[in-house]
């Protein structure tokens, strides 16, 4: 395939979208990201172009709580800062309109651009299912004017997801799993996730594939049953995970659940592997994978005394 327009100065507005640039080759052209984008290292040190009012150090709950109240108020989650988006002068700006919790949507980005009289194009990147990232970050690339080795890393994910599903199709009798997304309220999982479940060889359960996670109850848990829990929360490192994977084991209403029972509830790191869609959601099919047909990933929480 040939090399796009070859942009010159990219800003990231997406800690996913800021790997799949450097994934694809493209890191010495990014230019400013946003306070998340930590992945890889070197991005960090970018300038940062967004500030969020969610306080860091928060739990589940105070996030929620935040999220909700900004949201009914009509305020907004992000604030960029447009002195500095002037100041980098970009020629692509790479966001989303998927998520108001994940970054500044679309709409909102286009509208500072013309205000401030950039020359910049936006790219919106808003996957709902794992074809569509593979198809979303090649459109980034040709996008931002990646090489060929960009191209070739593309291809290699898509028959390394092909190889995935072939294994996952061969599962006989696959158990039926639950990911929570989030574990104050609970959240099912939504968008790409029942996919990278699908392709581990598991049967997703109070899933949306193709949509948006939604909140559920304890009681329809329950009412689930599911044999494997898998804990992710969203914005949460692997520590963090495993906490909140303890405190889905001691709740009492899920006593009786046989996940609980068996002691099959694990926890991912959501960040690397589950919600940010980009090249690792591969390695979270492998994860995911491990954990659930016992290969060498992760540790059980372990059932309730």
């Amino acid at each position: 395939m040939a090399d796009g327009d070859g942009a010159t100065r990219i800003v990231s507005l997406l800690p996913s979208a800021t790997e799949i640039l450097f994934w694809l080759g493209l890191g010495d052209r990014v230019v400013g990201v946003t306070y998340e984008c930590t992945v890889p290292a070197e991005a960090a040190s970018r300038p940062h172009v967004t500030d969020t009012i969610i306080p860091a150090g928060a739990t589940p709950a105070e996030i929620d709580t935040v999220i909700r109240e900004a949201v009914a108020e009509g305020r907004a989650l992000y604030e960029l800062d447009r002195d500095l988006l002037a100041e980098l002068d970009p020629d692509l700006i790479v966001t989303q309109d998927l998520c108001r919790v994940c970054a500044l949507p679309a709409g909102d980005v286009d509208a500072a651009v013309a205000e401030l009289g950039c020359r910049a194009r936006v790219c919106s990147y808003d996957p709902m299912t794992l074809d569509e990232v593979l198809d979303g970050i090649e459109a980034i690339a040709v996008a931002a004017g990646a090489g060929p080795d960009g191209f070739a890393r593309i291809e290699a994910a898509r028959e390394r997801l092909a190889a995935q599903r072939a294994r996952g199709a061969a599962i006989t009798d696959p158990p039926e799993v639950l990911l929570l997304e989030w574990v104050d309220p609970p959240f099912g999982p939504g968008h790409w996730i029942p996919d990278q479940l699908a392709a581990a060889g598991t049967v997703p359960v109070l899933a949306h594939a193709g949509g948006r996670s939604a909140a559920t109850e304890w009681t329809s848990i329950v009412d689930a049953d599911p044999a494997v829990v898998l804990v992710a929360p969203c914005g949460f490192d692997e520590t963090a995970a495993a906490e909140q994977a303890r405190s889905v084991v001691d709740r009492d209403e899920l006593s009786d659940v046989a996940a609980v029972r068996s002691g099959r509830v694990h926890h991912l790191d959501g960040d690397s592997h589950v919600v940010r869609p980009g090249p690792r959601l591969l390695d979270g099919i492998d994860a995911m994978y491990d954990l659930v047909h016992g290969g060498s990933s992760g540790e059980p929480t372990g059932p309730r005394q």
